[in-house]
């Protein structure tokens, strides 16, 4: 099956590269295929908006025919996710503690990782619930540190809670045996890790499954991009997760005018060169650098018209 086929499709790469145009082209081209479309983005930049030349926000819009969009807002989704840890929480921490608890928690807003917990958590919402509603998904993700660690949370994730269950559960045997002669003991913590740890499996079952899901990464014919690209692709293999396609964007025409631009092709070709040898396992589709910046959806015409090979 053609990548650009597949039921969920993540679009990375570096910033500046043009993932959101691949993206918003990908996602444009399905719509008018007829497929019932959702383009989501992920990148705080959120430059989706801008390129349908609407406003779009948190909440699911339709942007055109069969193609919808949303942007997703870390701080947004950051407050949901610690009001769900305030509710998971109740009745299970003493009422004298519970506005110490509250107090911590949301002091944990503004910790390392916390939007990407945050991000993580809709992100496997999308994944299980809103593919039911749609025929393909595409995520415009944001650069790719970021989107490395929103991908590999799931393993990351749910090995750290299989630890933090069984845990749990030798201290509720331990208690049943001291206090409940034997009866095991009612866990709503247990309850709520137990939940977590199945999202969290079923997730990145949809992500491992190569029929269902794939990444594709934008990259420039340019050393740090090439470079970048490289890790990251290294990276997520370790993890399962092939990269097969690559968007090679912004290439130069092949005639250029002026003595400027004959330089800059020249410097062009060895990093096309580099990127064919770095490169020679994964499909390589080629757009062109257009005059103009992609802001009409007649142009997302014009670059989707490349995507014949995706």
């Amino acid at each position: 099956m053609p990548v650009i086929n597949k039921k969920i499709l993540f679009v990375g790469g570096k910033g500046g590269v043009g993932k959101s145009t691949s993206a918003a082209a990908i996602a444009w081209k399905s719509a008018k295929q007829g497929k019932k479309t959702l383009l989501i983005s992920t990148d705080p930049a959120h430059n989706v908006g801008d390129i349908f030349s609407q406003s779009i926000g948190g909440k699911t819009k339709l942007i055109a025919k069969n193609l919808f969009a949303l942007e997703i807002d870390p701080a947004i989704e950051t407050e949901k996710y610690i009001k769900n840890v305030k509710e998971n929480l109740k009745g299970t921490v003493q009422p004298s503690m519970v506005e110490e608890v509250n107090r911590q928690l949301d002091t944990a807003k503004a910790s390392p990782g916390a939007e990407e917990a945050a991000l993580f958590d809709k992100l496997i919402a999308i994944i299980l619930e809103e593919r039911a509603h749609f025929d393909q998904i595409i995520f415009d993700t944001a650069p790719t540190g970021h989107t490395i660690r929103l991908l590999t949370l799931p393993e990351l994730m749910g090995i750290w809670i299989e630890g933090l269950l069984k845990k749990r559960k030798k201290t509720n045997e331990n208690y049943s045996q001291l206090l409940n002669d034997g009866e095991p003991i009612e866990d709503p913590i247990y309850e709520v890790l137990k939940f977590r740890q199945e999202r969290f499996s079923k997730a990145r079952k949809v992500l491992l499954n190569q029929d269902e899901t794939a990444f594709i990464f934008v990259l420039n014919p340019e050393k740090l991009p090439i470079l970048e690209t490289k890790k990251a692709i290294e990276l997520l293999q370790t993890y399962q997760l092939p990269v097969k396609t690559l968007l090679i964007n912004k290439v130069l025409p092949k005639v250029v005018d002026g003595n400027f631009f004959e330089k800059r092709k020249e410097h062009e070709r060895k990093y096309m060169q580099m990127i064919e040898t770095t490169f020679h396992k994964q499909t390589l589709i080629y757009i062109p650098l257009f005059s103009e910046d992609i802001t009409s959806k007649q142009q997302l015409e014009e670059v989707s018209s490349y995507l014949e090979q995706v």
